[in-house]
């Protein structure tokens, strides 16, 4: 590993300067990108005006930003990403998550990385559990087979937040900017590489990090928030493979997927206490009415603002339209970290 990039988001000068003494513990080169530092607001706002820069903040915002530094440095031929918040965390994580496409025996251009859900004797995983997995099964039962939802459905956690690629396929990836990041980076490798070159590989024997709150009266926060991105990235994938939606349609869709989700729920009651593992059930219907509701707000959305794009621009178009971007993003970085 010759370098780490971690990006920092919502932190004011303080908390940046605690983030960069927390990591200057590490081993390794590594770069702190400070998303709300003077430089790189300014350089947002540059690309802002000439409609580059993604359309909301979020987690694919960050990781865009990340992407393009590691670019921008033009060393890196493999790169992984994982979230900073893994309690369980083990350096054989990273390595097994990497190993597939550093290897330059294998062919695999795009690594995905699942474990187990489990953390202080609970059975987690909710918004994969509770929402993804049944709206799959939901969306093929009333739109029929489609080899996007096949290829989605394969995964064992679409939504893990531990995936690694060869560096030559950042140039070219669109994802969203919100909570729909890890289904639109799957989108991505769908429609442009061949499945012989994409692999996902166990990387924990357990896994935790910070749960977010489910906000049930709050849709711009928590879990709720993200169930609407997630839809909303899964909707558009597959209008945008021709399938069409209508309220009705959405309200069929809901309906699917509260019975399955229901039905799924009893399966992971029943898993848990096989293996010993505490769940509320209570908690889980409630989370799964507040998803059946976020569909039809989700695909309602899409509906009002049909031409809305959630996507980031890809860096191929960045460094077409600003020659000197590169040279600019480090420098931004390198004179923010001063601060």
């Amino acid at each position: 590993m010759n370098h780490i990039t971690i990006g920092l988001d919502k932190a004011d000068n303080k908390q940046f300067r605690n983030a960069k003494e927390f990591f200057s513990n590490l081993k390794q080169p590594h770069s702190v990108i400070w998303n709300d530092g003077p430089r790189m607001k300014a350089l947002d706002k540059e690309l802002n005006k000439k409609g580059l820069a993604p359309g909301e903040p979020g987690k694919g915002k960050n990781v865009w930003y990340c992407m393009g530094y590691v670019l921008a440095r033009d060393e890196a031929r493999s790169i992984a990403l994982h979230d900073c918040d893994i309690l369980t965390y083990d350096r054989e994580l990273l390595a097994r998550l990497v190993y597939p496409v550093a290897n330059p025996l294998f062919n695999y251009e795009f690594c995905k990385g699942y474990y187990p859900r489990v953390g202080n004797n609970k059975l987690n995983g909710r918004v994969t559990r509770l929402l993804v997995t049944p709206l799959l099964k939901a969306l093929k039962k009333v739109l029929g087979q489609r080899d996007y939802i096949e290829f989605i459905d394969v995964f064992r956690y679409p939504l893990a937040g531990e995936f690694s690629f060869r560096s030559r396929m950042l140039k070219e990836l669109r994802i969203p900017s919100d909570w729909g990041l890890e289904i639109g980076i799957l989108s991505e490798m769908q429609r442009n590489h061949a499945q012989n070159r994409i692999c996902q590989v166990d990387i924990a024997k357990v896994y935790d990090h910070k749960h977010q709150d489910v906000s049930l009266k709050d849709k711009e926060k928590g879990l709720s928030k993200m169930s609407i991105d997630i839809s909303k990235t899964l909707i558009r994938k597959l209008a945008a493979q021709g399938d069409t939606f209508t309220s009705n349609i959405l309200r069929t869709i809901k309906a699917t997927y509260y019975r399955t989700a229901l039905d799924l729920l009893e399966i992971y009651h029943n898993d848990a206490k096989l293996n010993g593992l505490d769940i509320n059930i209570n908690d889980e219907e409630i989370m799964i009415e507040m998803f059946a509701n976020n569909i039809i707000i989700a695909g309602q959305e899409f509906l009002d603002k049909p031409n809305h794009n959630p996507l980031t621009p890809n860096w191929n178009r960045v460094q077409n339209t600003m020659p000197d971007f590169k040279e600019k993003f480090i420098k931004a970085v390198t004179e923010d970290s001063k601060i």
